[in-house]
């Protein structure tokens, strides 16, 4: 009793390795092993980079734009056509000041998805189901496992993000000072160099949190895939068919192999053994063979049977140990001998012959 709970307890363990079968399932729900870090740090160092590049001309077209928008704005005519007019115009400029970002952010974010999952579009993830409004479900997804590594990531990034202001800062009072003495663009130009110095930082620092995020969630994702002993029967039998089923329809397969190998007994010329492990039962017709044929063959108790036939049907048996084992090894049932053993099949279908067996004058006739 105690021995089937515990094989009950282990087939309801997942313990087992996911079949690709279930992979791709898995794959087609849109349950994948994705880290919302990668895209996220991703989406920052590609914008960082984009801002190094491209800060002077950036402030410069604001700086035009401006300009442009408070002449505008000394024309401006309190008429409907005219607000129409000058909020379309704006709104214009802005899209081309902002284009490059926005193209930057979806490229990036675009990239980090398709490195980690490859192209994959799964509709059953936006397919609405009432159970992704149950409330007993979002109370254990908020008590999760995933929820605290949440939660952890979230006040990790904040203490990351806090510590690394304050040393930069710290580095930085020795120069807050003189820059009073700095003009407009001078304070600006220091402002967005320390700026840049703490995003640089905390970039470098999220990187490895991706990477660890990463990992926990290959793992978290192999860990929910995992199959217990019965899923993977239970996969086998509706991909495969029940093994128990498969496994009997093979040995009655044998089995009617076997006794059309043992029917061709009877017919055979001649019975070469081992003389208790091994018989081969050989067929010659020069007629319509060009070679000797293997009609039977077997070991231990199959070999006795192919005896007992051919004796009960008085087909001569030969022992030649040497050539029962070469016949056994090297042929098949229902394949004509190797050209290597004509000869020695030739001997014994000769010494057959002499014995005066009516089966073996086929063999004269040749």
């Amino acid at each position: 009793m105690a021995e089937e709970q515990e094989d009950q307890q282990q087939q309801q363990e997942k313990t087992e390795q996911p079949t690709p079968k279930r992979r791709e399932e898995a794959r087609k729900k849109g349950q994948v092993a994705k880290s919302q870090e990668v895209a996220s740090v991703t989406i920052m160092l590609a914008c960082l980079v984009l801002f190094y590049f491209t800060i002077a001309a950036s402030i410069d077209q604001v700086a035009r734009i401006m300009r442009w928008f408070l002449m505008e704005a000394g024309r401006f005519e309190m008429t409907a056509e005219a607000t129409r007019t000058l909020f379309v115009r704006t709104l214009g400029r802005m899209g081309t000041l902002l284009f490059p970002l926005f193209l930057t952010v979806f490229v990036a974010g675009l990239g980090a998805n398709l490195i980690q999952v490859g192209f994959l579009f799964a509709p059953e993830t936006i397919r609405p189901k009432l159970s992704k409004i149950s409330p007993i479900r979002g109370f254990k997804q908020k008590v999760s496992l995933r929820s605290l590594v949440e939660l952890a990531k979230s006040l990790f990034k904040i203490v990351v993000v806090t510590f690394v202001v304050y040393l930069t800062i710290r580095a930085e009072l020795v120069n807050i000072i003189p820059v009073g003495w700095l003009g407009p663009w001078g304070i600006l130009d220091y402002t967005w160099s320390v700026s840049f110095k703490i995003i640089f930082r905390v970039c470098w620092a999220l990187v490895i949190l991706a990477m660890l995020d990463y990992l926990y969630q290959r793992w978290e994702y192999e860990k929910n895939l995992r199959m217990t002993r019965k899923e993977i029967k239970d996969e086998m039998k509706n991909t495969e068919g029940d093994p128990l089923v498969k496994a009997r329809i093979r040995k009655l397969q044998r089995e009617a192999a076997r006794q059309r190998m043992m029917a061709s007994v009877e017919k055979a010329d001649v019975v070469v053994t081992n003389p208790t492990h091994i018989a081969v039962a050989l067929r010659y017709d020069p007629d319509t063979m060009a070679a000797p044929m293997v009609t039977a063959k077997g070991r231990g108790y199959t070999a006795q049977k192919i005896k007992e036939i051919a004796a009960e049907h008085n087909v001569p048996i030969v022992e030649n140990k040497l050539l029962a084992q070469l016949l056994n090894k090297m042929v098949k049932v229902n394949e004509m001998i190797p050209a290597e053993l004509y000869r020695a099949v030739a001997e014994v279908l000769a010494y057959v012959y002499r014995r005066g067996g009516e089966r073996a004058r086929k063999w004269n006739r040749s």
